[in-house]
């Protein structure tokens, strides 16, 4: 268990923050002298980092650090700019002090953070703001916060290649200069070397999405110094992202994400990364090199840093494969895991449980950048939202006693009995999974639904599936869709509303020191929840046309048999008694994938097709189904409107 520490938390409106501000500038520059840091223990007193450094005083600057890559070959090496805010207290006592390390794209174009924060800078160039929380509260504490721009956006030259090895070599680069491996300077161009003489070489990376992508890609070289990584919403797999067994998601283009990114001097120089980015991901959902070269689940056993994986169990924009592959893939090497999922889309941890957050990630960070024996590695390893701010614990995950339990279809039926008969849909690419769900207890030519009787006990699915398919098609091309859904009422986190299970509210809290250039206030948040009668909690999608694998497309013979397997995205979800778990079988999923050229008629050999979840204590005998009507019942509605939905079709950025 991990303690709890209290802290000074300012509460203040909207109204009153600037007023604050002004008055009062940032809490006292001063460390403290009842207690000053020491040789032995820097800034850790009592079992914790003690905010003893002054923030208003600290060293605030940047270096630009040579890639070794000439990304848009303009004849010299690339640089990346690092932009450094240290505690200026450490270095004069002789004391070397850690880095917690954000690589991002979003620092001049997008922002970070719930309130789109950008990086700011002075007249002489030396940076002023810093988006989130970070350099606030833990400059003072002995750490050094180091945020750089991967290459080809904001100050860094290059070129952005979308998690390729400009991407993930921005960031490493700037780990291999904390540890003496590699050459910063002063300037963009010319200038002097500058050496990180304050650094000890220890390094954590944190961020969230893109961030916390290049966070997986640098810990998966195996680079010495990283020590912890924290991805938050982060892509294991580009593939995955655009892509799911074959079927194109409603992601764009790796060249489209690019171009949203890239500096002005970029666009002016990148056309031929562009084309690359085109030509190596193909629209027809082949394996390519450029996707091997973005796996970064194929490199897991580099990894050498511990892992704090934080993601939303209902992300419709990095979707959850990508956190639940990594974390098997992880499960092999060995190092260090925590986990926490919630009931939000894409939501930073920060916006929808801070303190505990705060808390936490002072913990993690303490013990493997300071060394400090908290016991933070020994305490549970799984957090899950189960409602709303109603959060439970697990020893490990998957949780403990979950076995992978076969299930067989029948018509309508969901049982552990053997499958049998047969079943079909015609795809309709203007509906998806709402409509589907909220019509479960209908039989519609657009989707087949597989029900169990009311349960008897609370069924847990905890890891990601696999389903099993024979499918036969109308057409030469073919989407499949599957979703799993608890039908019964429920209150959620409106995961497809604005703000993906959050309400920002016009309040406003403090984590940390402030300047007049850079508030530690941020807006607080709460939850945005529903009323629904039903939940969707874990999908898949797959082409049929890529039934034999990856690496290239098949040929579909109208008519002929096939058999698929494809993943459905890991989760942790507690089916009540008295509620039906539901599979549902459909074509395109309206928003989520583009439509194929084809609107096939589907049909399932259900004595060949079946479903594998990660179900706590196994299957048991599930209750037995009762088979959907044959006429249209009252919808099972969930509440959103249409414009809310929409969210779901990509609408949300990937930021």
């Amino acid at each position: 268990m991990i303690t709890r520490r209290s802290r000074a938390l300012t509460v203040v409106t909207t109204t009153l923050i600037a007023l604050t501000l002004a008055l009062l500038g940032s809490p006292p520059a001063g460390a403290s002298t009842a207690h000053p840091p020491t040789a032995a223990t820097g800034t850790v007193q009592n079992g914790v980092s003690q905010p003893l450094y002054s923030y208003a005083n600290a060293v605030r600057e940047t270096v630009w650090v040579d890639t070794g890559l000439d990304g848009d070959g303009d004849g010299r090496t690339d640089r990346v700019a690092a932009d450094i805010i240290r505690p200026s207290e450490p270095a004069a006592a002789g004391l070397k002090i850690p880095v917690i390390m954000d690589a991002s794209p979003y620092y001049s174009c997008c922002g970070r953070g719930n309130e789109d924060q950008l990086k700011t800078y002075d007249a002489q160039g030396k940076p002023v703001q810093f988006p989130l929380f970070y350099d606030n509260y833990f400059v003072s504490r002995g750490y050094a916060v180091v945020l750089v721009d991967l290459a080809g956006t904001n100050r860094s030259d290059g070129c952005v290649d979308v998690g390729g090895p400009s991407d993930v070599t921005s960031a490493k680069a700037v780990i291999d200069w904390l540890n003496g491996r590699a050459t910063g300077y002063s300037a963009r161009t010319g200038g002097s070397s500058v050496t990180p003489t304050w650094a000890n070489g220890s390094v954590g990376m944190i961020g969230k999405s893109w961030d916390g992508t290049i966070a997986n890609g640098v810990a998966a070289t195996g680079v010495a110094g990283l020590k912890t990584i924290v991805p938050i919403s982060a892509i294991s797999s580009w593939y995955d992202y655009y892509r799911s067994d074959g079927a194109p998601l409603y992601s764009g283009t790796p060249a489209d994400l690019a171009g949203e990114v890239e500096s002005s001097t970029a666009v002016a120089h990148c056309a031929a990364v562009q084309k690359q980015l085109a030509a190596g991901s193909p629209a027809n959902g082949n394996w390519s090199a450029l996707w091997q070269q973005r796996d970064y689940v194929a490199s897991a056993a580099n990894v050498r840093a511990s892992v704090f994986v934080v993601h939303g169990m209902q992300d419709l924009n990095v979707r959850d494969i990508n956190f639940s592959q990594w974390w098997t893939a992880l499960a092999q090497t060995g190092v260090d895991r925590k986990i926490w999922l919630s009931q939000t889309g894409h939501v930073d941890p920060f916006d929808y449980r801070r303190s505990a957050w705060v808390d936490t990630l002072h913990s993690w960070f303490d013990h493997y950048l300071l060394g400090v024996d908290n016991g933070v590695q020994n305490g549970p390893v799984a957090d899950i939202e189960r409602a709303p701010d109603q959060w439970t614990q697990d020893a490990t995950w998957p949780a403990p006693g979950t076995v992978t339990s076969t299930l067989d279809l029948k018509p309508g039926a969901l049982t552990t009995a053997a499958g049998s008969g047969t079943a079909s849909f015609t795809d309709n690419p203007k509906l998806g999974e709402d409509d589907w769900a909220a019509d479960v207890n209908s039989t519609t030519k657009e989707k087949t639904a597989f029900t169990t009787g009311a349960l008897t006990s609370d069924l847990r699915m905890s890891g990601g599936g696999t389903i099993t398919l024979s499918v036969k098609s109308s057409t030469r091309s073919a989407h499949l869709s599957a979703v799993l859904v608890d039908l019964g009422p429920a209150t959620i986190r409106n995961y497809e509303g604005a703000g993906a299970g959050i309400t920002t509210l016009t309040t406003r809290s403090c984590w940390g020191d402030s300047t007049a250039g850079d508030s530690a206030c941020f807006l607080d948040t709460a939850a945005d929840t529903e009323q629904v009668g039903y939940t969707i909690f874990s999908r898949g999608w797959a082409d049929l046309g890529h039934y034999a694998g990856l690496n290239q497309t098949s040929t579909i013979t109208p008519g002929t048999s096939y058999s698929i397997t494809f993943n459905l995205a890991g989760t942790d979800h507690v089916v009540p008694a008295g509620h039906r778990l539901a599979l549902i079988v459909a074509g395109t999923d309206n928003g989520l994938l583009n439509p194929p050229s084809t609107k096939p008629t589907i049909t399932l050999d259900l004595a060949h097709s079946s479903l594998h979840l990660p179900l706590v204590g196994g299957a048991g005998t599930l209750p037995q189904a009762v088979v959907p009507a044959t006429t249209a019942t009252a919808p099972l509605l969930k509440g959103l409107s249409e414009g809310q939905q929409g969210l779901a079709a990509g609408e949300e950025d990937f930021r």
